[in-house]
């Protein structure tokens, strides 16, 4: 073979390679500050974003929560990743079904929108202890979100793992991430570490290089301890802040560069006993104009919020305890349920005013579904069920031990001591030094006396036999995720004491409360045989069929007190309906089996239950029960009621 001719298909494909690699290289978001703007691909760019948590939508919903969201006008996504969504325990990792962080980005692309990542290591977001796992304050004396080794090293071992996935994802290495957030409004914590944030920084360099935009974001009190040089200083604050001032502030941090809004408020989060926050269209589309008139990039925080599913909200502390809501519904411009709001279209509109939108009508609300009402029947109380809850046995101490000295990260413990001597008279029972984390059921010899709760000072008078049975369930509400953010440990955390006397010589019983409602046999055997009274925390369920494709809908609980819900085994949520505000939980349609199928409706009620003990499903959310009247829907066989009307709040 003539040698020369060897030559000819690589020498025809070079100027071909030639062509293609400077186009790979061209990928690149950056910073240009010569004309106060972002460059992408060399062109200059400006994002409209919304935030959207994957942790908090059913990722068989992902694709149409991300597809109305750029069919809204938005060329950008930003979201957190939750740390302990993901390590559950040191070492051991999830990136599987709802975690699969992997997928949603793949969903992000196929919706044609660009990636702002946010992995914290702390995140806020009102989710459980910010994001934060709380196996680190196994370590009692860690100190959190600072330059602690402990924590240095928990966060190095999580990073070493999570960014080296997102790595390929990277806008220049030809995926949709843009820019990544180092902490979260850092400067709200009362630590001020640089050496941690300087820690942080470098560790993101050097795991995912030099090209990625690095940034901060912190509300204008922030910006002293949140902004670190080498990182893009943003901004945030809601429609009902002096835009100009908190613009100027950021250009104290960035003379040249975008002007960026990485939290502009659509509306707020809800706590439970307060009122249901909302933010007026006029308000915050104004604000959005105003903002885009600036040329400024935008992030609306939340475009979309989603649901606390399980126990995964978190909680504050202004002055006292503030757990959040299941609802994360926000009043964002994408209801709980995945539906347009006007709120939607009328920020749909001032986006046309400054970029294209896609054509195209936004699909049309989900179907929804009434059913009901149902009556449910009493399983058993919690204590007869605890050696299932508890296959393992109690853990003895002379005194109390927390949720995390036992390893138990979220939801039920029981603890429990015996009477040494007999209590005529009613005497105060109490934990001093506000040791209660964060809510205890009492019982003594099985029969519900009453509650103790985290800041509250409720008066709980007791008598009993000696050696009568004194049992606490303490339930964990969330850690704090904002507000002071010091270590939330739960549980009993100073020994109760039972008029002048310390008690000692607990039980504890960590219990595995989803297990045993997953795994249902333990009580379909037990309730045979043992008829009971009601008395504190009890279990009821009912079984229901859907005779045709079943839609979304909103589990309402009228008279019940205060628990948590499981559907199908999936743990829907809490329930606080005494306090409100929230008075129904969004039940999404895949969870429920279609056409004729047996579906199970699972509660643990903690308190007290209505007579009879029936729930309803609404096809209407009811987020605001301070300011609703709620009235019982009756749904025959085949007909609906002409029953009064239900004002519901939310859209």
């Amino acid at each position: 073979m003539d040698p020369k001719k060897s030559l000819c298909l690589p020498s025809l494909l070079l100027p071909l390679l030639m062509l293609l690699l400077p186009q790979a290289d061209t990928r690149s978001f950056v910073v240009d500050r010569d004309h106060d703007s972002f460059l992408l691909d060399g062109v200059p760019f400006r994002y409209v974003s919304g935030s959207l948590h994957y942790f908090r939508v059913p990722r068989v919903l992902w694709a149409d929560r991300l597809f109305k969201m750029r069919m809204s006008g938005l060329n950008a996504i930003q979201f957190y990743v939750p740390w302990n969504y993901h390590e559950p325990e040191p070492g051991v990792y999830n990136f599987n079904g709802s975690r699969d962080l992997i997928a949603f980005l793949n969903e992000a692309t196929i919706a044609d929108l660009l990636v702002i990542l946010r992995p914290g290591p702390y995140i806020c977001a009102e989710w459980e202890m910010g994001g934060l796992p709380s196996w680190l304050l196994r370590k009692p004396s860690i100190h959190l979100r600072t330059s602690d080794p402990d924590f240095l090293a928990a966060v190095d071992s999580w990073f070493k793992v999570l960014l080296p996935k997102i790595y390929p994802w990277l806008y220049h290495n030809g995926g949709n991430i843009i820019s990544i957030q180092v902490e979260n409004e850092y400067g709200s914590y009362r630590a001020c570490d640089f050496s941690y944030m300087r820690h942080l920084a470098g560790l993101f360099r050097a795991l995912l290089g030099d090209k990625i935009l690095l940034f901060t974001t912190d509300g204008p009190e922030g910006l002293k301890c949140g902004s670190l040089k080498g990182l893009y200083t943003t901004v945030d604050f809601g429609p009902a802040d002096n835009m100009t001032k908190i613009f100027a502030l950021q250009r104290k941090y960035e003379p040249r560069g975008p002007l960026v809004n990485s939290e502009y408020y659509t509306g707020w989060l809800d706590y439970w006993g307060q009122n249901h926050s909302t933010r007026s269209i006029p308000s915050v589309t104004q604000g959005l104009k105003n903002m885009l008139k600036l040329g400024a990039s935008v992030n609306m925080y939340m475009f979309h919020g989603g649901t606390n599913f399980g126990y995964w909200n978190g909680a504050d502390e202004k002055g006292h305890f503030l757990p959040i809501t299941t609802s994360y519904d926000y009043d964002a411009p994408i209801s709980e349920a995945g539906d347009p709001t006007p709120k939607l279209f009328a920020l749909r509109n001032v986006i046309s005013q400054f970029q294209e939108v896609p054509l195209g009508p936004l699909p049309p609300p989900s179907r929804k579904m009434m059913l009901g009402p149902l009556t449910l029947h009493m399983d058993g109380n919690l204590l007869n069920f605890l050696y299932f809850l508890c296959p393992k046995g109690p853990i003895h101490s002379i005194l109390p031990m927390t949720f995390e000295a036992v390893k138990q990260d979220r939801g039920f413990m029981l603890y429990r001591t015996y009477l040494t001597r007999t209590i005529f008279e009613p005497t105060q029972f109490w934990v001093p030094n506000n040791g209660i984390h964060d809510r205890g059921y009492v019982m003594v010899d099985g029969v519900f006396q009453g509650v103790l709760e985290r800041n509250m000072k409720y008066k709980l008078f007791l008598t009993g036999k000696v050696g009568a049975k004194l049992d606490v369930l303490l339930e964990n509400m969330g850690r704090l995720s904002f507000g002071s953010n010091h270590s939330d440990f739960k549980g009993l955390l100073e020994p109760p004491i039972l008029g002048q006397r310390i008690l000692t010589q607990w039980l504890m019983f960590p219990l595995k409360v989803d297990k045993l409602v997953k795994w249902w046999f333990p009580l379909q055997l037990l309730k045979r045989s043992r008829p009971q009274t009601p008395s504190g925390p009890t279990f009821y369920s009912t079984t229901f069929k859907i005779l045709d494709s079943g839609g979304d809908t909103f589990l309402f609980l009228p008279g019940w007190t205060k628990g948590q819900v499981w559907i199908n085994g999936f743990n829907l949520g809490r329930y606080w309906t005494k306090w409100g505000p929230q008075q129904t939980l969004y039940v999404p349609r895949p969870l429920l089996l279609p056409r004729g199928a047996l579906n199970k409706i699972t509660l643990l009620e903690l308190e007290n239950v209505p007579s009879p003990p029936q729930i309803q499903f609404l096809d209407s959310p009811i987020l605001n029960s301070t300011s609703h009247k709620t009235y019982i829907y009756s749904l025959a066989a085949d007909t609906q009621s002409t029953s009064e009307p239900m004002e519901l709040s939310g859209h």
